[in-house]
């Protein structure tokens, strides 16, 4: 029987690309975005006429119980009950911590740990009867070693680190593997703001002088939920190009 994955932020880089990689081994997705629709819709659409799988588009506000709460419904109804989740979906926010407000403060971390900690706890117990599942966390190197100017989604992924340790200790006994990874400088939306400049500046702290391609992330996901990784559990693989 194929697994059922539910993926955040699968509109976005590194989600697209752990989707395709996902549904090349033969998995069902559902694909949660919270704005961009029209991409799902063609990612799903394009899953399922090249993989021969199912994939299904949904709406998934991670800084909304309501949206959660939904869009986990409706996986189950379409799908049944994931047994592979990827907390992918997140937020960003570049400036001075002092300059967000109290509402962009809350609504970031409800996006970037929060949401993921809501998603994880609904869909958990079904792995856990089922003594069997995937949890997989995308956190980020500024979880580990903190970046100016992005306090508040430092914060939030070092509490995802947090929690993904613990966790995995908690549900290894259950047959449920939680796991995380820390990308480095990778090739998305969220770096577009960089300068050429700026981005060359990156690179050449990169000792694989390269930027991070989402695939490579994606790959590292596939990974992580195949029977080759059935010995780790609680760990955080960096993926950085050797930058930390």
């Amino acid at each position: 029987m194929p697994s059922t994955v539910f993926i955040t932020g699968a509109s976005g880089g590194i989600g697209s690309a752990a989707a395709e990689a996902l549904a090349a081994d033969g998995c069902n997705l559902c694909l949660c975005y919270s704005k961009s629709r029209e991409n799902a819709l063609t990612l799903a659409e394009g899953i399922r006429k090249k993989y021969g799988v199912e994939a299904l588009a949904v709406r998934c506000d991670l800084t909304d119980v309501t949206s959660i709460d939904s869009a986990v419904g409706l996986c189950r109804k379409k799908l049944g009950a994931p047994d592979i989740l990827i907390n992918n979906g997140g937020a960003d926010y570049f400036g001075l911590f002092q300059d967000m407000t109290d509402s962009e403060l809350i609504s970031l971390m409800n996006a970037d740990l929060i949401g993921a900690m809501l998603l994880t706890k609904r869909l958990l117990p079904d792995m856990i009867k089922a003594h069997h599942g995937h949890i997989i966390n995308i956190s980020s190197i500024w979880g580990e070693v903190g970046a100016s100017c992005e306090t508040a989604y430092s914060a939030a992924k070092a509490g995802l680190i947090g929690f993904t340790k613990a966790l995995g200790k908690e549900c290894a006994p259950s047959g449920v593997r939680v796991n995380g990874i820390s990308p480095g400088f990778i090739d998305t939306a969220m770096n577009s703001r960089l300068s050429a400049q700026e981005r060359g500046d990156i690179i050449e702290q990169i000792p694989t002088c390269r930027a991070g391609d989402p695939q490579d992330i994606a790959q590292a996901i596939a990974f992580l939920v195949s029977g080759k990784a059935d010995y780790i559990c609680g760990q955080i693989i960096r993926i950085d190009g050797g930058w930390l």
